[in-house]
């Protein structure tokens, strides 16, 4: 390659960010302070337990929550910065909202519904109609085009407002809970048909869920906020691989501990310690399958590496499962048959004992303490 066609790579412009934010909102007893981007043609889910801050920042970036400080760049322009006294107001940002009821308006139609977005811009009626129609038909909804959102059903009244949404092609798309309103079954269908249009969607898109799999499924990259920060970010598989704290670890299905490790041995932070297969130095996080653990009604013989005695909590039903939720020196929690749980006479608040083999556990290096964009920053 010539030294010409390096320069020409070298200095090739990188996309304009379709989001690129600072947000940070203050409320009493509250902070949100994390970094947001979002490339063109990405989707983004934002994932996170009640009251992380997740819609707060979906509001913020829409202008329907002011920050406190930092910024809101949408491909480029300044749309928020309090700094500046910069503030577009949530209409003239180029945007498409889906939020967790949809919105409808009531007495539109479902084609009049679609059409005010471009109406609102000043698009003409008759062409306004014309495109909203096209949108209902990518959206297999045409046939809906003449009923109120009342004769809807969740899944139609869904798909909707995501037409509604898109049909003013926004430079970023936002979606609150976009399918938590739906039942199991239409859920499913749904789910797939919201992939479909997000793949298709030129601009960005961000996904506010609780749902794992809904983030899993529907997004390119996840970043999961924990009161009001950013505690992980990364693609679904490295997060599911190696959670980060006890909400990734419960959503995943894993026991999580941190702890010291010296080769095979780890001390947890709570003073019990355990034998893993893998060999380490230092900080690290430790996590096994509830289905990786034993129980016995007594101290099993020979040399397991990874025995406790433990007091059973709980017991739920978990698929064709049980659940057990163990107190003692590990709290940990076991998936075992119904017949092993009748064998053992297991019941709330009778003494077990535990057993993990070192090769079910699986231990990797803990992230430093992470910044308001989710990236590993130096300790001082």
């Amino acid at each position: 390659m010539s030294a010409g066609a390096n320069r020409t790579a070298s200095t090739t412009p990188a996309p304009v960010p379709a989001l690129d934010a600072r947000l940070t909102v203050d409320r009493p007893g509250f902070r949100l302070d994390i970094a947001l981007t979002v490339a063109p043609g990405e989707v983004v889910a934002l994932l996170g337990p009640n009251g992380a801050g997740k819609t707060t920042a979906l509001r913020a970036v829409a202008g329907l929550v002011h920050l406190s400080a930092g910024h809101v760049r949408l491909a480029g322009t300044t749309v928020d910065d309090p700094t500046e006294r910069v503030w577009v107001p949530p209409e003239r940002r180029g945007i498409g909202v889906v939020f967790q009821d949809y919105l409808l308006f009531p007495h539109l139609s479902a084609l009049d519904n679609v059409a005010f977005g471009l109406r609102s811009r000043g698009v003409a009626r008759q062409r306004a109609r014309a495109v909203a129609a096209g949108w209902l038909d990518r959206v297999a909804l045409g046939h809906c085009a003449r009923r109120r959102p009342r004769q809807l059903s969740g899944g139609q009244a869904q798909r909707v407002a995501l037409a509604r949404a898109l049909a003013v092609e926004p430079t970023l798309l936002l979606l609150d809970e976009p399918l938590a309103a739906l039942d199991a079954g239409t859920r499913v269908d749904t789910r797939a048909e919201l992939h479909r249009h997000l793949a298709a969607h030129a601009g960005g898109a961000l996904v506010v869920t609780h749902d794992p799999l809904d983030a899993a499924i529907l997004a390119d990259r996840l970043i999961v906020v924990e009161d009001g920060r950013i505690v992980q970010a990364g693609d679904a598989v490295t997060i599911t691989a190696q959670p980060q704290t006890d909400y990734v670890a419960r959503l995943v299905g894993l026991n999580l501990y941190r702890g010291h490790a010296d080769g095979h041995a780890v001390a947890l932070d709570n003073g019990f310690k355990l034998t893993v297969d893998d060999r380490h130095q230092g900080g690290v996080f430790v996590a096994f399958r509830p289905a990786a653990v034993a129980l016995h009604q007594f101290q099993p013989e020979g040399s397991p590496r990874n025995v406790w005695q433990a007091t059973v909590t709980g017991i739920q039903h978990h698929g064709d499962n049980l659940r057990v939720q163990l107190g003692g020196p590990l709290p940990a929690a076991a998936d075992i048959t119904p017949d092993a749980a009748a064998q053992l006479r297991l019941a709330a608040g009778e003494p077990v004992w535990a057993a993990v083999k070192a090769t079910e556990i699986r231990a990797y290096a803990s992230a430093e303490p992470t910044g308001t964009d989710g990236s590993e920053q130096e300790r001082p």
